[in-house]
């Protein structure tokens, strides 16, 4: 599904989006590793159950943001999207683990046109993940310019 151009939404436009994903171990390590974070938080299972409050690893929460936004993108961004300005207020209010199935929701809170680029427009997007218990795991503020649609 492609995205929707400036003009197509509203404030207060909700989406439920039908993408969900159950986050692997190999996800996590992949990431971890990746990134070059050594945080034993992501990577030593010994460490977790003995010495932290999850008794496991928790997934990566710069992860979860990046799964979290990319859910998002063919409902609203795909290919409509000039460029990403931001993330703000990027919480992660309860930690994700290997097996929990995320699920999102985007709210368009903000909107108004480019002063300076004719043609385009930023949306303020609330996103928020869930897991299968329906806490929440996450959520952040995106702002986005968009292309405005050619009439």
């Amino acid at each position: 599904m492609a995205g929707l151009f400036y003009d197509q939404f509203h404030i207060g436009q909700t989406f439920k989006h039908a993408i969900r994903r159950t986050v692997t171990e190999a996800d996590n390590v992949f990431f971890t590793a990746l990134t070059h974070n050594p945080a034993a938080l992501h990577l030593d299972e010994e460490y977790c159950r003995d010495e932290t409050e999850f008794g496991q690893r928790i997934v990566n929460s710069a992860f979860t943001l990046g799964l979290m936004v990319g859910i998002t993108v063919g409902d609203t961004t795909l290919g409509t999207t000039v460029a990403n300005l931001g993330w703000d207020e990027v919480r992660f209010p309860k930690p994700l683990f290997h097996g929990d199935t995320v699920r999102v929701e985007t709210e368009v809170l903000e909107m108004r046109e480019s002063k300076s680029r004719p043609g385009q427009g930023i949306v303020v997007f609330l996103h928020r993940a869930f897991n299968q218990r329906q806490e929440l795991v996450g959520h952040c503020k995106r702002s986005a310019l968009m292309l405005r649609a050619r009439c």
